[in-house]
């Protein structure tokens, strides 16, 4: 069984918690408080931050390297796709998130001057569909129109609605509901 180190406020989780549920792989989830994260956490990953997962004796941190891991782990459903040009710019849609949307989200949550709205605008949802990089932008577009008030671009509301017809997305919604 896996362990996911997990803080239900944290997107990075997030996206590891919709890729288990997308796979229906079971998991035992260890809630960590970020506002008092325990030394041991230090030892599973030396920068201190969730997600991590254990399985075994794999002791695996950070959201993209989880998500891969998973993906080849439990490869039904696939996350990814079977060519590997296009599996290549999955993981490099996932690799440039920070400058297409990360970082306007959070300098907008510390209510710095940023372009989160101009992101989400230009965020091409045609291209990201469903799948391992929608999984990776989904949880931030979520907590911007729940936690942060954001109105999102109508492309982009209709792209979440349709997220949202999945088992996996209402799952996380709930989770940004309970917060």
């Amino acid at each position: 069984m896996i362990t996911l180190y997990d803080a239900a406020r944290c997107p990075y989780c997030a996206r590891v918690r919709i890729a288990l549920a997308e796979k229906r792989v079971p998991f035992e989830p260890v809630a960590i408080d970020l506002s008092d994260r325990p030394g041991w956490l230090y030892e599973k990953n030396p920068a201190g931050r969730v997600p991590v997962i254990e399985e075994d004796t794999l002791v695996l941190p950070e959201s993209e390297v989880i998500m891969e891991y998973l993906d080849e782990r439990y490869p039904e459903p696939a996350l990814l796709p079977a060519d590997p040009a296009a599996r290549a710019l999955e993981r490099w849609r996932v690799h440039c998130f920070d400058a297409e949307l990360g970082d306007d989200y959070y300098a907008f949550r510390r209510g710095e001057p940023n372009e989160l709205r101009a992101r989400l605008a230009e965020l091409d949802v045609d291209e990201l569909g469903w799948g391992f990089a929608a999984i990776a932008y989904l949880p931030w577009v979520v907590r911007a129109r729940d936690m942060l008030g954001v109105e999102l671009p109508a492309r982009v509301a209709e792209w979440l609605d349709a997220c949202s017809e999945r088992d996996s997305v209402r799952e996380e919604l709930a989770v940004v509901a309970a917060m």
